[in-house]
C-alpha cells in the first residue's frame, strides 16, 4: 500500500486505520511517502508509523511532484503481490483488499480488480458502504479497453483499484508527461497486456474538498479533453504491438472528444453561460480531432443554438430536442457507470 501525502497530514491515520483494519486475510504493510509537505505532514506521519511497525515513512527534502511520488512507491517499493496507491485524503472501505485479493488470486490473468467508489464531502463522516456479496465480473482486456476508447471518459477514480506488482513492474509507472490524466493512461495500458476485474461492492471513499486536485471549471473541462486525447494517444503508441486495430480505436476516441467539446459549447446556450465557455476554442479542438465535425449531431445542435441566440435559448431549452436529448443522455450515462462501474 503506497500512501502519497502532501500536506493531508490530518487525514493520515484515519487512511492508513481504514487499509489494516476491517481488511481480513490479507498482510499488508503501509508505505507514507511525504513529498516536502511545508506543514507537519511529516511528523503525523512518522507518529502513525510509531503506533505500527507495518507502517514505513519516506519524507522528500524537496518536492519532487505527485507522479514521481506515486512512481517512487509503485516501482521502488512495492514488493508484495499486489499494490494499492491511495491518496492520503481517502479511504477503502471495509474488506475492499480481502475482496479484491480474492479476485485475483483465482483469475491469474487479471491484472487489477476496481469496484465502485463512494464520494462524500469533507468534513462530513462517509456514508455506510455497501459491502455485501455481490459478485464480480471479469472483463477480456481488450474489450475493457475497447470500452473506454469508446467512451472516451474513465471510469475509475483511483483508490478503489488493486493491482497485480508484477504487471506494474512490467507495464512501468505514471506518465510524467500526463499530469493529470495519467490515471487513464495507466488503467489503459494495464487493460492492455491482461483482463479486469470488478468487484460489485463499494470498494473506497473519495473525499472531496476544497484542495482536491480535480477541478470543474470550463477552462479545466478543456483541458482535461487535451489530457484525455493525449493519453489515449500514449496508450496506442506505447501498446502498439497489443492492438492490432490501433486505427479504428484511435478514431473512434477522436470522434467521441470531438463530440464532447461540441456539447459541451452548445449546454453553455442552454445554461445561459456562454460569456465563460471557450466556445471557438472547443469547437477547434472538435475540428482537430474530427475533420468531418460539421456532420455530427452536436454540431447541428449548436448551430440550431447559435440562431436562436445565448439570451433565449435558456428559455427555450425544453422545447428544443437536441438540448432534451443531451439531458437524458446525461443522466442514462450516470445512471449506466454508476451500476456498472464500465
Amino acid at each position: 500500500m503506497v500512501i502519497p501525502c502532501y500536506k493531508y497530514g490530518d487525514y493520515l491515520r484515519a487512511c492508513v486505520s481504514s487499509v489494516l483494519d476491517n481488511q481480513p486475510g490479507v498482510d499488508v504493510r503501509v508505505l507514507i511517502i511525504d513529498d516536502a509537505s511545508p506543514d507537519d505532514s511529516a511528523e503525523k506521519a512518522r507518529a502513525v508509523a510509531a503506533a505500527d511497525p507495518r507502517v514505513e515513512v519516506w519524507v522528500h527534502e524537496t518536492n519532487r511532484g505527485h507522479i514521481a511520488t506515486y512512481n517512487e512507491g509503485l516501482l521502488e517499493w512495492a514488493d508484495g503481490d499486489y499494490t494499492v496507491l491511495l491518496s492520503a485524503d481517502d479511504l477503502l472501505t471495509p474488506g475492499a483488499l480481502t475482496r479484491a485479493a480474492a479476485v485475483l488470486d483465482a483469475n491469474p490473468d487479471v491484472g487489477f480488480v476496481y469496484g465502485h467508489p463512494v464520494h462524500f464531502t469533507h468534513p462530513g463522516p462517509p456514508p455506510p458502504a455497501r459491502t455485501g456479496n455481490g459478485g464480480h465480473t471479469i472483463w477480456p482486456g481488450h474489450w475493457w479497453l475497447q470500452r473506454r476508447f469508446r467512451e472516451a471518459t474513465g471510469c475509475i477514480t483511483s483508490p478503489e483499484v488493486v493491482v497485480r506488482t508484477d504487471l506494474q513492474r512490467k507495464v512501468g509507472g505514471y506518465d510524467p508527461e500526463l499530469p493529470a490524466a495519467g490515471d487513464i493512461e495507466m488503467w489503459m495500458r494495464l487493460a492492455a497486456h491482461a483482463d479486469v476485474g470488478y468487484v460489485r461492492a463499494d470498494q473506497a471513499y473519495y473525499r472531496l474538498h476544497g484542495r482536491n486536485m480535480s477541478q470543474t471549471d470550463h477552462a479545466s473541462y478543456l483541458n482535461d479533453l487535451r489530457e484525455r486525447r493525449a493519453a489515449y494517444d500514449a496508450v496506442l503508441s506505447k501498446c502498439a504491438p497489443l492492438l492490432p486495430d490501433a486505427d479504428r480505436l484511435g478514431a473512434m476516441v477522436r470522434r467521441r472528444l470531438a463530440r464532447y467539446a461540441l456539447w459541451r459549447a452548445a449546454r453553455a446556450y442552454d445554461r445561459g453561460r456562454t460569456a465563460s465557455v471557450p466556445e471557438d476554442e472547443l469547437v477547434a479542438f472538435a475540428a482537430d480531432c474530427w475533420p468531418e465535425y460539421r456532420a455530427l449531431p452536436e454540431y447541428r445542435g449548436l448551430r440550431l443554438r447559435k440562431r436562436i441566440g445565448p439570451k433565449v435559448m435558456p428559455y427555450l431549452q425544453p422545447l428544443v430536442l437536441t438540448a432534451v436529448a443531451a439531458k437524458g443522455r446525461e443522466w442514462l450515462w450516470w445512471q449506466s457507470w454508476k451500476r456498472r462501474g464500465i
